[in-house]
């Protein structure tokens, strides 16, 4: 039997530029460009096997062993705070997590911080670091509106192109972190498929350079 590496790639156009990366670095799979709904291919000759998931789903994958290695975005990596190891920075997928408000927006220190965000174990680290006292509001999606709403004062989210918070009348107030997508191991797999992964990481390191 032959040792398979197991890659968890993320759905979407990341994705495919993540996929990219793994064909220049060698390690091709052609039935993943056939146009089907099939969610795992793979490419025995090159001892690898991919699947597509959710992208927040990516590090649960790997720190789980379902996969050996994966790539996720700094943000989930910060938020969830998963047991993997971060091999290194893929240098796409870039934005920040930022703290925006809207414009005529004054922090008074006296008074508690609402904070809308999905993001709590960032936005709760971030402001500790601040000292800063807030209440946290957790919201799933259209976190833009819950200022204009009156909801909270601020928000943290991802900001990539700020067009959103413009069109919404908000301005970026702070960042937090700059964001982009990594390549990630489970520990197990690092230690026993070792060849494999350092192979990957070698890849990408020359295909970058060239």
């Amino acid at each position: 039997m032959k040792t398979m590496l197991n890659v968890a790639l993320p759905k979407g156009r990341l994705g495919e530029k993540v996929y990219a990366m793994f064909e220049k670095a060698g390690f091709e799979c052609p039935s993943i460009k056939e146009n089907n709904r099939k969610l795992i291919f793979e490419n025995p000759e090159k001892n690898v096997r991919y699947f597509w998931v959710k992208p927040s789903d990516v590090a649960i994958y790997v720190e789980r062993g379902a996969a050996d290695i994966g790539v996720a975005g700094k943000d989930i990596l910060l938020e969830y705070e998963p047991d993997v190891y971060e091999l290194m920075d893929l240098d796409i997928g870039k934005c920040r997590m930022a703290v925006a408000a809207k414009k005529d927006f004054r922090d008074n220190p006296q008074r508690t911080l609402r904070v809308a965000t999905k993001f709590t174990n960032i936005t709760k680290n971030y402001y500790s670091s601040l000292g800063r006292d807030i209440d946290i509001i957790h919201l799933n999606g259209s976190i833009e509106i819950a200022p204009i709403l009156g909801l909270s004062d601020v928000i943290v989210d991802i900001v990539e192109t700020g067009t959103t918070l413009k069109e919404n009348n908000l301005d970026v107030v702070e960042t937090i972190v700059p964001i982009s997508a990594r390549l990630i191991a489970n520990k197990s797999a690092y230690k026993f498929k070792g060849d494999l992964v350092e192979a990957v990481v070698n890849g990408f390191n020359i295909a970058e350079r060239e």
